[in-house]
């Protein structure tokens, strides 16, 4: 429950524009004259490409977000040479999530928080930085973070979205502002941590909160005015009101029984969306439904579109062309929300415009883009619930007992929630002909909640199962934990299958970054920054981080010199909620921007982690009174302190509470003291005898932990 905020006092240095570690740029060796003229002729074409400044203009690279650049300064050959060439510390210490973008010698990028930066991309030094003032307690409102995934340019203007629902356009040269709408409604618990995109005069962008009962939609606005010009509800409202287009109304029909309006019905468009020019439409990735069990939304049935889907819109009006549901009648919070990416596949031998996804419930998917074609769709991380993709019907074929109905607990299933691929981005490799996913196996055990009962604000899944700490039962705890996988998948769209795999340690790594260098970058939960060869999966060279890294890199050209860059800083949804199921073990977050080059000499401080001490007062509680607290905690407080109250490293480790703030509990919890970090008071939520029982649970733990921390440090003794 408790939420750190930026350090106050490290923003007041940003009036002097603190500059961090920067490295001197070394002039370019000068190219040797060829006696070959030819040879001449082409290595001043050569000289002059790399002369050539490359820039990151949009959040996916291109319009196709395939992520993909066609740099090769700094390739397989040579990437043992990169080194560090400046790095800026953020005032931050919550997830980083955000792509840069590399505009004119500037790189605009975004902390958690919603703050916005703007550096020198060659020098480091800060030229501006923009607070838009959200209130921290709104961070109660998100499922996965306070984070924020970046802004879009168009024409000297910045873009971006807030964690409390606002949409801010800034002046990019000056960070000053041009104006600040409202796009949700501030009643429901809604939110922005995804990036906007722009199609012509249009910004889009949608918001999350689905877990905590909001209806989705995605909306259009003026670039120059931020007046809105049409939204496209992704799931039904009340049917008594009636509905905002016949695209609703359809929708309306796959939906039966309840009152799925009154939580809000989910669907929201959290993250993911790509364009295509030519055929002049945009797709949009829709989220898991609210509540996340079908069975309690929708108790007749039906498959609830437009859950769980890729939907096709015409920009000019946002009006509904083609849907593909990846999961139809959602269950399991199998969002397609995902990233896309658009190219051209030779399918039978005959191009295809495609589009590309691996959305949470494990599959594959390439469909036609233009019609929504299912054109293939195979397993890329464990399967249970579903057998196969039928081509003809373009539906799953499910297993027998992947739904959990009637309150019966489901068998251990794969993925889970936290899905076979999450938001991290994905990158295409034309040269290599592949799909690199950051893929992991997280399971977990679905049980319906008997005892549902909509709480407008907090979390509305209609289970109460959670992974790891789920079963009481040892031996199948071990067999959950065990199964727990994060790997790089090397996917061939064409072959439909794995070329080749790169473990991980665990799950929740970064996002990918492929070149004409012949490399892969990508950033994981240990903390390392690694280079591969992108046809083989070899490593070439890592950077030790200090901390997890869950962003996507970028790479760009100035002044004849290639960089790469990436936002480093570990959170994120399975950061908090992870547990032992990270594996990598509590990484500390360290905010930073990292920027590298070949020949780079600049160096980190050295890192000093707190190690965790757990000194719990005597226990007051019963074991009824725990196991009370622990059901209560699984309610309000597990999505920020973690499964089984082992944070993963991002937010507070309960157990590891000092005495004074064991003494503080009461004025934390249900006070708020801790409002101004994120930790809001629980007050009006809980009773005074809830709070005591999850402080009871929170004392078992630590002393668990203490036992264990003695038992180890006596063997190590030995």
């Amino acid at each position: 429950m408790m939420m750190s905020r930026y350090n106050l006092a490290a923003l007041a240095l940003f009036s002097a524009c603190v500059l961090m570690a920067c490295a001197k740029q070394s002039p370019e060796a000068p190219t040797e004259a060829s006696n070959d003229g030819q040879a001449a002729v082409a290595a001043d074409k050569a000289q002059d490409a790399r002369a050539t400044d490359v820039e990151w203009l949009k959040h996916g690279l291109d319009d196709g977000e395939n992520r993909f650049s066609t740099l090769s300064d700094i390739s397989d050959e040579n990437v043992g040479d990169l080194g560090l060439a400046w790095f800026y510390d953020y005032p931050t210490n919550r997830g980083m999530e955000a792509t840069p973008l590399i505009i004119d010698g500037v790189m605009y990028t975004t902390s958690s928080w919603s703050l916005v930066y703007a550096h020198d991309a060659v020098t480091g030094e800060l030229l501006w930085f923009y607070d838009p003032q959200v209130p921290p307690d709104w961070a109660v409102h998100l499922c996965c973070d306070v984070v924020n995934r970046g802004v879009a340019y168009q024409d000297g203007q910045l873009f971006f979205g807030t964690i409390d629902g606002r949409l801010i356009s800034l002046n990019a040269e000056d960070g000053s502002l041009r104006w600040d709408i409202q796009t949700t409604d501030r009643s429901r618990p809604y939110s922005i941590t995804g990036a906007p995109r722009i199609v012509r005069d249009k910004v889009i962008i949608g918001n999350g909160g689905g877990e905590l009962g909001v209806r989705g939609y995605v909306s259009a606005y003026n670039v120059d005015t931020g007046d809105q010009i049409w939204r496209f509800y992704t799931v039904p409202g009340n049917p008594d009101d009636g509905f905002e287009s016949d695209a609703v109304a359809a929708a309306a029909e796959t939906w039966g029984g309840g009152a799925w309006w009154e939580v809000g019905g989910g669907g929201t468009v959290w993250d993911s969306m790509a364009y295509d020019a030519e055929l002049d439409l945009l797709y949009v990735g829709v989220g898991n439904g609210a509540p996340w069990n079908r069975q309690i939304r929708s108790p007749d049935g039906g498959d609830n579109l437009y859950l769980s889907s890729i939907v096709a819109l015409k920009p000019d009006d946002g009006s509904y062309v083609w849907h593909y549901q990846t999961t139809p009648g959602e269950t399991w919070d199998y969002t397609a929300t995902q990233h896309m990416i658009l190219t051209e596949l030779s399918i039978d031998g005959e191009p295809r415009d495609v589009i590309m996804q691996a959305p949470k419930n494990g599959f594959f998917y390439v469909l036609d883009r233009a019609t929504g074609e299912l054109l293939s769709a195979d397993a890329y991380a464990t399967v249970t619930w579903a057998s196969h993709v039928d081509l003809k019907t373009g539906r799953p074929v499910e297993t027998a007992d992947a739904r959990y109905l009637d309150g019966a607990t489901g068998p251990l299933q794969f993925p889970g929630p936290i899905g076979g691929h999450n938001w991290h981005p994905m990158s295409h490799n034309p040269d290599a002909g592949l799909v690199y996913i950051p893929a992991q196996d997280t399971p977990w055990i679905y049980k319906t909640d008997e005892a549902f009962e909509h709480r407008p604000g907090y979390w509305n899944t209609g289970t109460d199962s959670v992974p790891a700490s789920m079963p009481d039962d040892p031996e199948l705890k071990q067999q959950v934990l065990a199964s727990i996988t994060g790997t790089i998948i090397a996917w061939d769209p064409i072959a439909k299958s794995a070329r080749w795999k790169v473990e991980h340690a665990g799950p929740w790594n970064g996002g990918m970054l492929s070149t004409a260098g012949n490399l892969l970058f990508q950033g994981n939960a240990e903390g390392e920054f690694v280079a591969y060869r992108a046809d083989t999966g070899e490593e070439l060279w890592s950077f030790d981080a200090q901390t997890g890294i869950v962003a996507p890199p970028v790479t760009f050209r100035k002044d004849g010199t290639q960089y790469v860059a990436i936002v480093a800083g570990w959170g994120g949804a399975l950061a908090l909620v992870g547990g032992e199921a990270l594996k990598a073990g509590p990484k500390p977050n360290r905010s930073r921007l990292l920027v590298f080059k070949i020949n780079g000499d600049a160096a980190l401080p050295p890192a000093v982690d707190k190690q965790l001490v757990f000194n719990p007062p005597e226990q007051p509680g019963s074991e009824e009174q725990i196991a009370a607290g622990k059901a209560v905690y699984l309610q309000y407080c597990v999505m920020c302190h973690g499964d089984a109250m082992v944070s993963g490293g991002a937010t507070p480790d309960l157990r590891a509470l000092t005495p004074e703030k064991h003494a503080q509990w009461d004025a934390v919890v249900l006070g708020g003291l801790h409002w101004q970090n994120g930790m809001v008071g629980f007050g009006e939520q809980l009773t005074k005898e809830q709070a005591d029982n999850i402080h009871y649970y929170a004392i078992e733990r630590a002393q668990i932990a203490a036992k264990s921390a003695a038992t180890e440090s006596g063997a190590q003794g030995h």
